[in-house]
């Protein structure tokens, strides 16, 4: 539901960036990997219900201490505090224990930082995330909770953004766009900070708040340099399986998965600040020349894509689980192929991916496994 008011904001977003600037505030290929990525960290909630419920609902059933009533005021207000307070502590662990940052580091992955960026999620993160709600399980009513899970996310979105510059008094209490611009960036002062969702109160407490002050540039330390989706949920976990193997002694190697990203032997647990590569300020995002028809060809197929996608989440409970795994299997690899066609790399293997692609369409359309939400435009679909 939350999908139409998503791109509603993100027209918004451009029509004001071109007020101000003069110009957009993403570009193409960037902004498809993010909604790609989108699309793919959501995917799991067709075939299963969400683990942070689940869980949650659990313990409330099996292990509470006591019941808070869910109509107090006060319940509502510890329970904002309580999901904001995990996710803190959930966030701040993610950058700061390898596994965990090889799939956080999706969401950090891109170079522009924009309200794409804000749907650019992992697929692996809500596998982890759960155990740090289950405190709150002994007393709150899991109504109460499920709302403020929502709320937390839902607030995240908006801060995702360039056009809001300072919120005055309220930069004291609030996460805002320009405490997010810090923790986006990959300037030595920027990195480890601000992990709050809605406050920034923890920040304040615990000695990670940073403000805004230099330029910031976004994006990995060291980039990625890809918009493939499943290359960039799969290449940090690659990483630490041949850090693994290449880093003698079993104590080494079980640092390698729990301390920091950029700790090796005889580092400190997070690794040395002064190999965190210097800013220059002439940084340039990775931004193939691709040619106009080819953005025009990727923007149509993909919002082909975004109506068989959201067609799926509204029919889900109505379909086979063949057809389930069908869509999904042909939404995969068409988010791969898009991905790769906004490299345009020298290897034409991307160009027969895309003709395979579209033939497997075609089939599928016309054995009625795929439906578009606008029969109208079935045939125009096929063309």
């Amino acid at each position: 539901q939350s999908i139409p008011f998503f791109l509603a904001f993100i027209g918004l977003e451009f029509a004001v960036s071109w007020v101000q600037k003069r110009k957009l505030a993403g570009r193409i290929n960037d902004g498809i990997s993010s909604l790609s990525l989108g699309i793919l960290s959501r995917l799991p909630d067709v075939l299963f219900r969400s683990i942070d419920l689940i869980s949650y609902i659990y313990v409330w059933n099996n292990h509470r201490l006591f019941e808070l009533p869910w109509d107090s005021p006060w319940t509502w207000y510890l329970t904002l505090l309580g999901v904001d307070f995990a996710y803190y502590c959930f966030h701040r662990i993610s950058h700061e224990v390898n596994i965990l940052w090889a799939a956080h580091q999706v969401h950090h992955s891109s170079e522009d930082y924009n309200l794409f960026t804000a749907l650019r999620q992992s697929v692996l993160q809500k596998y982890t995330s759960w155990i740090f709600n289950l405190p709150m399980a002994l007393f709150i009513p899991p109504s109460v909770f499920a709302v403020h899970l929502q709320f937390n996310l839902l607030y995240q979105f908006w801060i995702h953004t360039e056009v809001v510059t300072k919120l005055g008094p309220l930069e004291w209490i609030l996460n805002t766009p320009s405490h997010h611009r810090v923790h986006h960036g990959r300037n030595p002062y920027c990195i480890d900070k601000n992990y709050g969702g809605t406050l920034i109160i923890w920040d304040r407490i615990f000695g990670t708040f940073e403000a805004e002050d230099a330029k910031v540039v976004y994006g990995l330390t060291h980039p990625v340099n890809s918009f493939d989706p499943i290359m960039l949920q799969l290449r940090p976990l690659v990483h630490i399986w041949n850090m693994f193997w290449a880093t003698p002694g079993f104590c080494n190697k079980l640092s390698v998965i729990f301390k920091g990203p950029g700790w090796g032997p005889g580092k400190p647990r997070l690794g040395l600040p002064e190999e965190i590569p210097v800013i220059t300020g002439k940084e340039v995002p990775f931004n193939p020349c691709v040619p106009a028809y080819l953005n025009c060809y990727a923007v149509v197929h993909f919002a082909i894509i975004m109506d068989l996608y959201t067609g799926l989440l509204g029919t889900v409970t109505m379909l086979s689980q063949g057809t389930i795994l069908l869509r999904i299997g042909f939404i995969i690899l068409s988010l791969t192929s898009f991905g790769l066609l906004m490299e345009n790399r020298q290897d034409k293997n991307h160009n027969i991916l895309e003709i395979i692609r579209c033939l497997v369409f075609v089939a599928v359309y016309k054995l009625g496994h795929l439906r578009s939400q606008f029969s109208s435009l079935g045939y125009a679909y096929e063309v």
